[in-house]
């Protein structure tokens, strides 16, 4: 028998038209199109919204705690409508499905919506993430044939680049400040930081950008060897540069799959342990220090010992 919705009452939104608010709100903000449809669309167009229809909850005045918590549970239950094999969802897809939720409501209630509660978040069990080795990024850089490839290898693995990041980067965005060089990144949102980089990385990435030929698309520092509508050469495509990666993972023989972001996960960590100020790291990264805290809290109890050693140390 089908579901029969209410009509918004006075002072209270439909459900679909307040997802619809929340998204405008969040392009507004400058959110990027890529966080936009792959969390909060997908999270809120193709998952909380079928749900609500398919429980009759049409307005603000639906959402109530019991209501928000039975959303919970039914995903955490329930065989997953995308998997093929019929896999039951994990914790880890159930609560990037639910923040976004969350989130929504907290942006409705501070709008002046009543609502009723918030959609708890599942536990996830804390996993030890994969790092690579200082040695093994030697090894990985020492795979790669071609200067354009090392230096490629070397920006992941000591600047801590997000691929859009380095794929983005052009000759204009090295920046030099007396005797140090910075690259100019423009991170999620649009925002810019400065990257700062050592001086051998960044004579390398000078010279790569000088010898770069003339007629390169759009003034990029990397780009491929093939050439666009027969004239001037392609912009190293984020696609391109993670299959790269991943080959020269296979070739060094380190034993597991490598990409881009586990070379920044891996640089994040080294700096932790080095002993670098989350929140001077967070800047430099383009990440909150709440990401650092929550993402990064696998290091070792010897790390922690050092660390403290280092602190005492120095401090006498």
């Amino acid at each position: 028998m089908p579901v029969t919705l209410k009509t918004a009452a006075p002072g209270a939104s439909s459900v679909p038209d307040l997802v619809d608010d929340y998204l405008n709100s969040c392009r507004a903000r400058g959110l990027s199109v890529r966080t936009l449809e792959n969390a909060y669309g997908f999270a809120l167009n193709r998952i909380f919204l079928p749900w609500c229809r398919r429980e009759g909850v049409a307005t603000t005045d639906d959402l109530s705690q019991s209501t928000l918590d039975r959303f919970t549970t039914d995903l955490l239950s329930r065989l997953s409508r995308q998997s093929e094999r019929g896999k039951p969802l994990s914790k880890a897809s159930v609560h990037s499905y639910v923040r976004p939720v969350r989130q929504l409501l907290a942006w409705a209630e501070a709008r002046g919506e009543a609502v009723g509660g918030r959609p708890q978040l599942p536990k996830q069990p804390r996993r030890e993430r994969e790092v690579l080795s200082r040695a093994e990024i030697d090894r990985l850089e020492d795979s790669a044939r071609t200067e354009r490839d090392k230096v490629i290898v070397r920006l992941f693995a000591d600047c801590g680049l997000r691929l859009a990041e380095l794929t983005g980067l052009s000759v204009e965005d090295i920046r030099r400040g007396g005797n140090r060089t910075y690259l100019r990144v423009r991170g999620k949102g649009d925002r810019e930081r400065l990257v700062p980089m050592l001086p051998d990385l960044a004579r390398r990435v000078e010279r790569l950008s000088r010898n770069r030929t003339a007629d390169a698309a759009g003034g990029r520092i990397f780009y491929s060897s093939r050439r666009l509508h027969g004239d001037t050469y392609e912009p190293l495509t984020e696609s391109g540069v993670a299959q790269m990666v991943g080959v020269l993972g296979k070739q060094a023989q380190l034993g597991k799959p490598v990409h881009p972001h586990l070379l920044r996960h891996s640089w994040i960590t080294e700096m932790l342990r080095r002993g670098m100020n989350p929140i001077q790291l967070a800047a430099i990264a383009g990440a909150s220090e709440k990401v650092i805290a929550e993402h990064y809290a696998h290091l070792s109890h010897d790390d922690a010992y050092d660390a403290m050693a280092r602190a005492l140390v120095s401090g006498r």
